[in-house]
């Protein structure tokens, strides 16, 4: 894998996505948020990424922080579709889940990969020792880069803005081909493909070589 990054796109015109867009189902969610773009407005300028790579945890499925029912540390994935759960990952790192059930069921997904769009220097001084392609490859990278933290748990993500989720106002619908995996680092469950990416994009996390056998399996 080279060890520096294509050139940035130019940043879309971009339209905040609505509740009544997004699919009330965390396998339907994964999917369709291929290809949006994740903004972050900060009083210093924007961060925002193309969304390469999510992993569903749909309902019942063990793997799922909402697996057990509602506690206090999980109630965001009980919301409506739509809202952050922020998630400290190994006592380390911020990582952004989406609630993506009708309000009061638990399942989400898990942003997994971001193409860097806007913001990029802001992401480089939050992540100095990164290599160019890995500002926003895999979830704990991507939470640093982004300025995701604890005081974004529960916040509305169809605002437009703050934290929020967008597409390109002239998008034509395709992402192009689709890749389902196995999701990663997981103990339970890992066997299920719920892992999409857009396929042949080199923010993608994980081992090549997988993700090579993978795409084109949607």
């Amino acid at each position: 894998m080279p060890a520096s990054a294509p050139p940035a796109s130019p940043l879309p015109a971009l339209r905040p996505l609505r509740r009544d867009e997004l699919p009330a189902d965390a396998v339907g969610l994964a999917r369709y948020l291929l290809d949006k773009v994740l903004v972050h407005d900060l009083p210093e300028g924007r961060l925002a990424g193309r969304i390469v790579e999510t992993e569903a945890y749909p309902v019942g499925d063990p793997a799922s922080y909402a697996y057990r029912g509602r506690t206090r540390a999980n109630g965001a994935m009980f919301l409506a579709p739509g809202h952050a759960h922020v998630r400290l990952l190994y006592g380390l790192s911020w990582t952004l889940n989406i609630s993506a059930e009708a309000e009061g069921i638990g399942a989400g997904i898990l942003v997994r990969a971001l193409e860097p769009l806007a913001g990029l220097e802001a992401m480089r001084q939050r992540r100095p020792a990164a290599r160019p392609l890995d500002l926003a490859r895999g979830p704990g990278r991507l939470g640093a880069a982004m300025a995701i933290g604890p005081g974004l748990d529960c916040v509305d993500l169809c605002t437009g803005a703050g934290l929020w989720l967008a597409d390109r106002a002239t998008a034509a619908g395709d992402c192009g081909t689709v890749g389902v995996a196995r999701r990663i680092g997981l103990s339970r469950a890992a066997d299920l493909p719920l892992r999409f990416f857009v396929a042949d994009n080199p923010y993608v996390s994980g081992p090549r070589a997988a993700l090579r056998e993978a795409q084109g399996q949607a």
